[in-house]
């Protein structure tokens, strides 16, 4: 490093935002993921002793995925490489490799590679570093915001052991916090900041677990606000709540977070509880997920966990989506969350669901022959003479609308696939095929 590479690494250090220059050096230092950086866990030891393995860093933003990887930095006495997959290309992993050949071959010294947002890159690209992974050449830390199993090659993942890093906690927000405004080393000390434990509080809730959004809310009061007349900067609850504006709502459309809220979504309804149904009908919307793709899983709940319990549910469901097209957002959250809470009040069945699985069973694994000849086809000329449709009652016709003759195949006779039970609607249903049978 000459005098302007040490110029410009200071004077960044300086200028830095407040999240980056609170980055601690050492384990000790870090805050919350005590399940995987506790004293008596397998991390801790593996960094302490620096025997670290391929690993990747998994989890949201803000939870400390690149900290960890400037603590190894910071202790290893391996050499430490960084790239980021959003900028970095296949010449960029190549002067990284070609460097850590020769430090293996001159000095005998290894290198660590980290590679922040490892799922940017593509399935070649990370297929050009497995077999520097596997021979040692590099050790690879991967910080990934997606689900690896989903994004990351097999073949990497099998090589690594993975961690998934937790939303800190709001204790562990606070006490961030906390360092950010007396701290005058690290943090902003020096401009003569007080928090108020309402604005703590807050904003140690509202960060959704994100570190970085709460401290750059700290950030933007401290440098914003005008000192009162003590000479202090106090940051109230009313500036706290002007700083971060937003609750910052955890929810990715792409990745594994936006399966687990729709899920929840579908639960709820199913589990006839409206009140959790609408909180992540809510969450959806007010982080921006498409709207048409919520009314298509009410539609697909109302078929399948309400089904003939309550036909009116599948109604319901089709205009809130037909209403939606029609007068979009953000008025359309309320056909929406009409039919969410008239989908998880309705009474439950999964009768007509497991009628077709069972229906498109018996398609695949049976054979069958012909249609009974008295229900085919007897509209054409020539028909009757082929002895199609002979034989056929014509339910009308008889007490009740019903008359009992064979509707299935032959094969199929005395099979069940619709078996209605005692919620709602198929109450009466069930009554009616009980009478029919008694015909």
């Amino acid at each position: 490093m000459d005098l302007f590479d040490y110029m410009r690494e200071t004077k960044k250090e300086k200028e830095s935002p407040l999240a980056s220059r609170l980055r601690p050096t050492t384990l000790d230092e870090v805050v919350g993921q005590r399940h995987i950086i506790g004293k008596d866990k397998l991390l801790y030891r593996a960094i302490a002793a620096d025997k670290l393995s391929s690993l990747i860093f998994y989890g949201p933003p803000g939870t400390g995925k690149t900290t960890l990887a400037k603590v190894i930095a910071n202790t290893t006495k391996a050499d430490f490489e960084q790239i980021n997959a959003t900028s970095a290309g296949k010449k960029d992993m190549e002067a990284v490799i070609a460097q850590a050949k020769e430090r293996i071959a001159m000095y005998g010294k290894k290198t660590i590679l980290f590679i922040d947002e490892i799922h940017r890159f593509n399935k070649g690209q990370q297929d050009y570093l497995l077999p520097f992974v596997e021979d040692g050449t590099v050790i690879l830390i991967g910080a990934t915001t997606e689900n690896p199993y989903f994004e990351v090659n097999r073949a990497l993942i099998s090589r690594s052991i993975i961690f998934e890093l937790k939303p800190l906690s709001a204790e562990d927000i606070e006490e961030l916090l906390r360092r950010a405004v007396y701290d005058e080393k690290k943090g902003m000390g020096a401009y003569h900041g007080e928090i108020e434990p309402e604005a703590l509080h807050f904003l140690a809730d509202i960060c959704g677990g994100d570190a970085r959004s709460a401290l750059n809310a700290v950030e933007l009061a401290l440098l914003t606000t005008p000192p009162s007349e003590d000479g202090k900067i106090h940051i109230t609850l009313a500036v706290a709540e002007e700083c971060i504006q937003k609750r910052n709502v955890r929810y990715d459309k792409d990745g594994d977070n936006h399966y687990d809220i729709i899920s929840a979504f579908i639960k709820s309804m199913r589990g006839s509880d409206p009140d959790a149904a609408v909180y992540y009908l809510a969450r959806m919307v007010y982080a921006g997920e498409d709207p048409k793709f919520i009314a298509r899983r009410i539609m697909i709940c109302a078929a399948e966990d309400v089904g003939m319990a309550d036909p009116n549910a599948m109604t319901v469901a089709a205009s809130a989506a037909q209403i939606l097209e029609r007068v979009g957002m953000p008025e359309g959250r309320i056909p929406l969350a009409e039919a969410a809470v008239y989908v998880a009040t309705a009474p439950k069945s999964n009768a007509s669901y497991m009628a077709i699985n069972r229906a498109m069973s018996a398609v695949e694994k049976i054979q069958i022959g012909k249609v009974p000849a008295h229900l085919q086809d007897s509209h054409y000329n020539g028909a009757s003479q082929m002895g199609r449709g002979i034989g056929y009652k014509y339910a009308h016709d008889y007490p009740g609308h019903y008359v009992k003759q064979q509707y299935l195949p032959d094969e199929l006779v005395g099979m069940k696939f619709f078996e209605p039970g005692d919620n709602g609607y198929e109450k009466e249903l069930k009554k009616y095929m009980e009478f029919c049978q008694k015909l």
